[in-house]
């Protein structure tokens, strides 16, 4: 048994202990409580939590690291971005990513450093888009564990068995991971025909759905009208389904069509939902992912985070890709929940980083508290002495240099 004593120990499922400690054995927590045994291990002055759970991200993108520089309208960074993967643009910064170093090493080296350093920073647990696998396997050894979701697109109906059966094809070669799940996934409402929507709904199975919803306004408006710049971009790929119907609804209503609002459901960004679409999200069960900075990065706008919280909807709290954000710190992104969203307690910031996060992927049961049973998944942050509201203190940004994992021999 290793007792960890620390100046806060915040067990998330009840307020925090001051001069707390974590009793740990064998790699799972025991008990949280004050009782000073003569043997503890004190950290000091740090605030003991579970690790943080990073529910939205793509790893495999995190060679377009400052890539991609930020727009005022989300198709035309999309546009930018899916360019750029296809070698058909340039990086857009002053120091361009030589064309020979842009192999599949290259990226899969970029990954391997991203998930290093989102776990240097906190990280646990992880929603992982890919549309390749490319970040599988130095995901498999990092130690963080997680939803793995297959993203499909493809707006031609025609090939809608075919994407789905080359994807679960794709995913029989990937070698089991005890620490990750993996399940396919629909892209989003403007890039999934009717079709393959449906495909995805009938197989899920209970399968954890990450859907990107109500990202941009662009997004509402093909929805309800078919037209605008998702339409342009999907006649400049070629894949434009003149039978396709308008839906003439919000992004919502769209996906219940097809069964996938319920309590296995990641709303992605969530831009533009109105509060009617928040309420039928909370009484669904579903779950609303922040990504704020990435929203900011690629012009969809900032995400409206304290009528998330207002509406009862459960809120996670993802960092989105490299290609779109500075970083994959989660705190950076707490941070910026924060100044979104000054009325929420920080409190609930942190359960969303932490709780929310972890059920909603599918591992509440093993992560995001401290409690007796769960894995010790634990994170030490450094804080001031004089700290008096360690929450507050904590939802204003960590550096990852003020993280350590006390259980190092531990892995999610």
């Amino acid at each position: 048994m290793i007792h960890y004593r620390a100046s806060w120990v915040l067990p998330i499922a009840s307020p925090p202990i001051r001069d707390g400690v974590v009793h740990v054995e064998d790699g799972v927590i025991r008990g949280v409580d004050r009782s000073i045994s003569g043997h503890d291990v004190d950290l000091g002055s740090v605030a003991i939590l579970p690790a943080l759970v990073n529910a939205h991200t793509h790893l495999e993108l995190s060679w377009m690291r400052g890539l991609v520089k930020p727009g005022h309208s989300m198709p035309l960074w999309a546009e930018r971005l899916m360019r750029l993967r296809a070698g058909e643009g340039k990086p857009q910064k002053n120091t361009e990513t030589p064309p020979q170093k842009n192999t599949e090493e290259h990226r899969r080296d970029e990954s391997a450093a991203a998930i290093a350093a989102a776990r240097a920073a906190g990280t646990g647990l992880v929603g992982d888009v890919t549309n390749t696998f490319a970040a599988y396997e130095p995901l498999a050894q990092s130690g963080i564990g997680g939803a793995v979701f297959r993203e499909l697109l493809g707006f031609n109906p025609a090939a809608a068995e075919t994407v789905m059966a080359d994807a679960e094809a794709e995913m029989a070669r990937i070698p089991p991971n005890p620490r990750l799940n993996t399940t396919v996934v629909p892209h989003a409402p403007y890039s999934v025909s009717p079709a393959l929507f449906a495909l995805i709904a009938a197989r899920a199975g209970g399968a954890t759905m990450s859907i990107h919803l109500a990202e941009s306004r662009e997004e509402v408006e093909f929805l309800r009208t078919g037209r605008g710049e998702w339409r342009r971009i999907l006649e400049m790929l070629g894949v434009w389904d003149d039978a396709w119907e308008v839906p003439g609804c919000g992004p919502v209503e769209y996906i219940a069509r097809f069964g996938l609002v319920g309590p296995n459901l990641l709303a992605v960004h969530g831009v533009q939902f109105t509060d009617e679409e928040l309420g039928v999200l909370a009484r669904a069960g579903a779950t609303v992912v922040a990504c704020p900075r990435s929203n900011k990065w690629t012009g969809a706008g900032e995400p409206p985070v304290e009528r998330f919280y207002a509406s009862g909807v459960r809120v996670a709290v993802g960092t989105d890709s490299l290609a779109s954000v500075e970083d994959l710190n989660v705190f950076a992104e707490l941070a910026e929940m924060r100044r979104l969203a000054p009325s929420v307690p920080a409190r609930r910031l942190l359960e969303s980083a932490t709780r929310t996060g972890a059920n909603a992927l599918g591992f509440g049961t093993g992560f995001g508290t401290l409690e007796a049973g769960k894995r010790a998944a634990i994170i030490a942050v450094r804080i001031p002495r004089d700290v008096a509201d360690v929450e507050e203190y904590l939802v204003g940004g960590v550096d990852p240099l003020d993280i350590t994992w006390p259980e190092t021999d531990v892995e999610p």
